[in-house]
């Protein structure tokens, strides 16, 4: 599989796209609950909104992690000697620990002031998270 990474000029353009679909899905679908959270769209129910989103979410995660996994396998040593590559990593590792953090003190059932941090400091990572993607090829 590494082979056809390397040397099939198809192979790594479909993994690029693969990823920005994942990212579009996941991003996308946290702002679409960021907005319902904020009070747009009120007449939506919001646990209902939110089971679809995460779930959709989740698959768009899915989806860019494994294709950026398997991008990663193609120049590990250059990716980790990349600074914009550790940050994007950093990055990953805080939307994970706000998420947990977001549902484990039942966040979404309250939609308080903390609530609402919590959801804008998700947008604010992932778009970071993006623009680092973005200049590890620069």
């Amino acid at each position: 599989m590494l082979d056809a990474l390397r040397t099939t000029t198809w192979v790594y353009p479909t993994l690029e796209v693969v990823h920005i679909v994942g990212i579009a899905l996941l991003l996308g679908n946290l702002v679409a609950l960021e907005m319902r959270v904020f009070g747009r769209a009120a007449t939506l129910p919001v646990h209902g909104l939110a089971r679809l989103s995460l779930t959709i979410a989740l698959s768009g995660f899915a989806l860019a992690a494994a294709s950026g996994a398997l991008m990663f396998s193609t120049q590990p040593s250059e990716l980790l000697a990349n600074r914009a590559f550790v940050f994007k990593m950093g990055l990953l590792v805080a939307a994970g620990c706000n998420a947990v953090w977001f549902h484990a003190r039942g966040s979404l059932a309250k939609l308080d002031p903390l609530a609402r941090i919590q959801m804008l400091s998700s947008t604010a990572i992932w778009l970071a998270v993006v623009f680092c993607g973005r200049w590890i090829a620069y």
